[in-house]
């Protein structure tokens, strides 16, 4: 008659050493059992290394203006500090799948024209007179402004103002490594040709319009380069005559005017407003994502932490944390997340908890 392991504390040990010996065989095969790794990666719900975490830009922006007094843009070709999340340092990475940091462009300044299969948006959060160019189209830099420059689009910033211009860089670098599918090139040329007038893009596909022979697929990212913060403003606040939302306030997403979708396939974006007093009942997803404070002030409730903000503060909401906003001041938001990626691959998931 065999004996229980269960109940023979003898039979328990040899399994036990049974085991240690066949997973230390099989291991220099290349090989180790599901059964004692299965809970870790088939979880119930997410369980997200990524940390809840707020960067107050009062804080943060005097080492960002000493940055340009160390190094100058060309040299660095990208004068940025990453914002790294606390969970994960040494990872370039303030969620598991997307970068931010932030850049500082000086009077006279240029940084070098180069491209990249990774995508990028820029967010303007201090100063004017700077430039984004997108093969071959200049735009302004403007507060507020939300612009993309998709993958492997050449692009250079440059300043022609009397201040020093800063804003928020939010790419997909963790999702792009984790693929293994990073290229760059850096251009022949200092500073692109311009071989468009500024506005043409808006002109021509954001007007709900579009050039006659023109067809998008699904997946392509906007031609509309820039999102001007006065549209985005214009709209929250058009869109606050109706009924609110009790879990977002008033929230917009941005889309590729041709398509609908994401301005990026890999990267979406929101703009949000919360009137003065109003506060968002609980509610989580499984897109971990950025917020960026534009206008106004408030407390966000991630999980079970606190975090006051204030104009141009900065947080990150891990996966499945539940979430709450209450604005003290009429507050406007820009956040990004990973949704689009989550969406096509069928797996995000939303949940409203009260």
């Amino acid at each position: 008659m065999e004996r229980s392991a269960a109940a023979d504390p003898v039979a328990a040990a040899e399994t036990t050493a049974a085991r240690r010996d066949f997973y230390a065989r099989i291991g220099k095969l290349g090989m180790t059992p599901l059964w004692e790794v299965l809970g870790a990666l088939v979880p119930t719900q997410p369980k997200s290394p990524v940390a809840a975490a707020l960067w107050r830009y009062d804080l943060i922006r005097e080492h960002v203006l000493e940055a340009g007094r160390l190094i100058s843009a060309e040299e660095a070709e990208r004068r940025v500090l990453v914002l790294e999340n606390p969970a994960l340092r040494g990872q370039s990475c303030i969620t598991q799948s997307l970068y931010a940091g932030l850049q500082l462009i000086l009077p006279g300044e240029v940084a070098p024209a180069h491209r990249h299969t990774q995508s990028a948006l820029r967010l303007v959060l201090e100063g004017e007179g700077a430039y984004t160019a997108v093969d071959g189209e200049r735009t302004t830099m403007r507060f507020g402004d939300f612009i993309i420059t998709p993958s492997w689009t050449f692009h250079d910033h440059g300043s022609d103002g009397a201040e020093p211009v800063v804003w928020l860089d939010g790419l997909d670098i963790p999702l792009v490594r984790f693929l293994d599918a990073g290229f760059a090139e850096k251009s022949a040329a200092k500073s692109q040709t311009a071989t468009r007038p500024e506005g043409d893009a808006l002109a021509r596909y954001g007007m709900n319009l579009a050039p006659l022979d023109f067809e998008a697929a699904a997946s392509a990212p906007a031609k509309v380069f820039v999102y001007p913060y006065a549209r985005t403003r214009e709209a929250l606040l058009g869109i606050s005559r109706s009924a609110i939302d009790p879990h977002h306030g008033f929230k917009l997403r941005f889309v590729n005017p041709a398509t609908g979708r994401s301005p990026m396939p890999t990267i979406g974006t929101f703009a949000q407003r919360l009137p003065a007093g109003f506060a968002t009942r609980l509610y989580r997803s499984s897109d971990s994502s950025v917020h960026v404070c534009l206008e106004g002030s408030g407390r966000a409730v991630i999980g079970e932490q606190a975090f006051e903000f204030g104009a141009r503060d900065i947080f990150v909401v891990p996966s499945w944390l539940p979430l709450t906003v209450a604005a003290r001041a009429d507050a406007l938001l820009f956040s990004f997340s990973d949704r689009p990626v989550q969406q096509v691959l069928g797996v995000w998931r939303e949940e409203r908890l009260n």
